[in-house]
């Protein structure tokens, strides 16, 4: 072999050399990119579920936690549920008993109320009004309400309240309707004897439509559920967030 063939096959051989070097160069790199990609990945996923259970935690209702805070129900309608001696924080529920939204606050949040009262951080006072205007909603509102205040028993109450909510109506239908009342006050303890005439009559739908007139313009009220902590309304997004609510609800204890 002659000196420029031995130098054309060492050069061949260095540019073949390199290529081998880069090829392997590409592998190395494509190796890392997909190893930073699934670790790219698994840290969105990570992120994802994170968020998700964050969101979860703060939604999730509370259980009860012992036993009921004394309730009692005034002349005027509202209701308090409070330990005895503890005046503040007060917070302030207005609440229709044919409204979706309100129905959602007691099944998310309700516990939250119950649980803050009975441990001693707050005054608790329901207010059902009437602030719906068009039909069958008004009326279906005025039934509940006024069958609520034929109710004397604090505990007995509450119960109530509770399963106005869960029968709730549609908005569209007639609901509420005296002998379905008059059940589920038997279904909550309610033994008093003039209860059933108290219902039939709608005895109190002039006191509750009155209340309500005074609430809404006193408190400007324009939209159910308002909550207010010690006067001030507590935003939709902590209001839906137990542990939010209880947080925000137990600072103002401090």
């Amino acid at each position: 072999m002659s000196k420029g063939e031995r130098t054309k096959t060492k050069s061949q051989s260095a540019r073949e050399k390199i290529k081998a070097q880069q090829a392997a160069q590409r592998v190395r790199d494509k190796r890392r990119r997909v190893v930073t990609y699934v670790t790219a990945g698994v840290v969105a996923v990570a992120a994802v579920g994170l968020g998700w259970w964050y969101a979860a935690s703060i939604s999730r209702s509370e259980e009860a936690t012992g036993a009921l805070a004394p309730i009692t129900v005034q002349s005027d309608g509202s209701v308090v549920m409070a330990q005895n001696g503890v005046t503040r924080p007060v917070v302030d529920i207005y609440e229709d008993f044919q409204c979706p939204a309100c129905k959602e606050l007691e099944r998310v949040s309700g516990q939250t109320f119950k649980n803050l009262a009975a441990e001693g951080k707050a005054k608790v006072v329901y207010h059902p009004i009437t602030i719906f205007s068009q039909e069958p909603t008004k009326s279906n509102s005025v039934r509940a309400s006024s069958a609520a205040r034929c109710v004397a028993d604090g505990k007995q109450w509450l119960t109530f309240h509770n399963l106005l909510f869960e029968n709730q109506p549609s908005e569209t239908a007639q609901g509420f309707l005296p002998d379905q009342l008059k059940e589920w006050g038997k279904e909550a303890g309610v033994t008093a004897p003039d209860f059933d005439q108290c219902v039939t009559s709608n005895k109190h739908a002039d006191a509750q439509l009155a209340y309500s007139k005074k609430i809404i313009d006193e408190q400007k009220i324009d939209h159910t559920p308002t909550v207010k902590l010690n006067g001030t309304e507590i935003d939709n997004p902590v209001l839906f967030s137990p542990s939010q609510l209880r947080d925000e609800i137990t600072e103002a204890a401090k």
